[in-house]
């Protein structure tokens, strides 16, 4: 299996912390599925912490700290503020799997929202009270296909 990995020079809005927690993270082999596991959390949530856009418990540094050999200090002083999100990606993007996101919104955005609309009424989906998962599955042609779940609690617009 192959391990994500960081390129600073391509990811210059990233975090100091990214370049810690990524070399840490290849030298000890890890994909995000295990360091999620070790978290407690989603593998995605645990990237998220890497990038800069999430938060990290005190739990989540201790843990982080623990499995990749880091001074817990280290990471308290880059990781127990706010995150700084949407900063590590310009737009549109230009890193082709994170654009394929972007185009999938751009060609079926009004659609989606048309069906959601028609199903919860007017109101948005949060990316706040969110949840997000990858999997993988395996066609009878053995085509391999991502899956991935959005979550969002549906927040509905106030009337005021």
């Amino acid at each position: 299996m192959s391990l994500a990995t960081l390129h600073t020079t391509e990811h210059s809005n990233l975090p100091a912390v990214s370049t810690i927690l990524f070399k840490a993270k290849a030298a000890h082999k890890l994909s995000f599925e295990e360091i999620g596991e070790h978290l407690g959390r989603n593998e995605v949530a645990a990237a998220a912490i890497f990038y800069g856009q999430a938060k990290a418990s005190p739990e989540d540094i201790e843990k982080l700290a623990d499995l990749l050999f880091i001074p817990q200090q280290a990471l308290e002083d880059h990781l127990s503020g706010f995150p700084d999100r949407g900063h590590s990606v310009e737009m549109p993007p230009k890193e082709p799997l994170i654009y394929r996101l972007y185009e999938i919104v751009q060609n079926y955005g009004y659609a989606y929202k048309a069906v959601l609309n028609e199903k919860f009424g007017d109101g948005i989906m949060s990316a706040i009270s969110f949840s997000t998962k990858v999997e993988k599955e395996v066609d009878e042609d053995g085509n391999d296909w991502a899956v991935i779940t959005l979550r969002g609690k549906w927040l509905p617009f106030s009337r005021f």
